[in-house]
């Protein structure tokens, strides 16, 4: 199994993190989407990472639906069987994925828009989501245990995209959240390995 991915995509990281959670061997490939390599775009006509190419030759993308094909793989770890409790975990995922998202647009917008160009109203409400997602997530903390799920890998994720691109612009006044990866890391010890590097 290949995981097409780039060190600094926040999605990459979770489902890799998840992968090795679910004790699947997989090879992590690296690929530069903007140079639309061919083993990217033969696979996804998206080209987009990460993208899943199984054994048998079945691609899985994106992250959400490579979640689903590891607990599926993987002896269902990454969602519980209780259907309140596999919610829970979805909506976390959810929450997650939704406030990376919108830190993904907020680099996005700066890195490929001429400065004159920028919107700047743009960036501010993509950055007032982002807050509220993190203030729900500060209050509405997970329960951390062994029994991680995909909701904790998304945050997990996330909270490492942030600390690469927006360190010290999200701390403040959120602190369970900011010393929520020291718990997370106590039941997955090979976060550093996987999370987000530039």
């Amino acid at each position: 199994m290949k995981i097409l991915y780039s060190p600094a995509s926040p999605y990459s990281a979770k489902v890799r993190m998840a992968a090795h959670y679910c004790a699947l061997p997989c090879d992590s490939v690296l690929v530069n989407t903007g140079e639309n390599p061919e083993i990217l775009i033969n696979h996804n006509p998206l080209g987009k990472i990460p993208t899943l190419i199984d054994d048998d030759g079945t691609v899985v993308f994106d992250s959400r639906a490579i979640m689903q094909f590891l607990d599926r793989k993987g002896g269902k770890k990454l969602y519980p069987r209780n259907a309140a409790k596999r919610t829970e975990a979805e909506v976390l995922e959810a929450l997650s994925d939704g406030v990376t998202d919108c830190l993904l647009a907020m680099m996005y917008e700066r890195r490929f828009r001429p400065d004159e160009k920028v919107h700047q109203p743009w960036l501010d409400s993509q950055w007032s989501k982002v807050e509220r997602g993190l203030d729900h997530l500060n209050e509405n903390l997970p329960r951390t245990t062994k029994n991680l799920n995909g909701g904790h890998f998304a945050l997990a994720a996330m909270i490492g995209y942030l600390a690469l691109r927006f360190d010290g612009k999200w701390e403040r006044g959120r602190p369970k959240l900011k010393s929520w990866p020291n718990k997370f890391v106590k039941f997955f010890p090979e976060y550093d390995a996987f999370k987000s590097a530039g």
